[in-house]
């Protein structure tokens, strides 16, 4: 069993920048998949980036060159920087664990994780 805990969000303006956090503790898989989702009021969620245990990322179309995804192994956190953000980025945002082994498109669909965090709600005004 994997436990997750995702850092408060927060609100920010468009334009501006925010860190997430998801700490991790019990059985980790660190060969396996760690990914960020979000999902906004009356859509599906949505996978935005997901990292693999070799580091290698991958990112939606919606938030490439903008959100950066990282992870410390060694703390079992799992990091998100999200950078220039936009009003349509409000969302609330999960950390997923035990995805595929390798970050493909795969890696960004919700169905091929097996533990969630509770999520967190990140709000960008115009």
């Amino acid at each position: 069993q994997v436990q997750l805990g995702e850092s408060p969000g927060g609100s920010v303006q468009a334009g501006g920048s925010l860190r997430l956090s998801c700490a991790a503790s019990g059985y980790t898989y660190n060969n396996y998949c760690r990914a960020w989702f979000r999902q906004a009021p009356g859509k599906e969620r949505e996978g935005g980036a997901a990292i693999d245990s070799a580091g290698s990322t991958i990112y939606a179309d919606s938030v490439k060159g903008r959100f950066t995804i990282s992870k410390d192994n060694a703390n079992n956190f799992l990091y998100l920087q999200m950078n220039s953000l936009k009003p349509e980025d409000t969302a609330i945002y999960y950390c997923a664990h035990f995805g595929p082994r390798y970050a493909g498109t795969r890696a960004l669909l919700h169905e091929e994780y097996a533990y969630w965090g509770q999520g967190t709600q990140v709000t960008v005004s115009s």
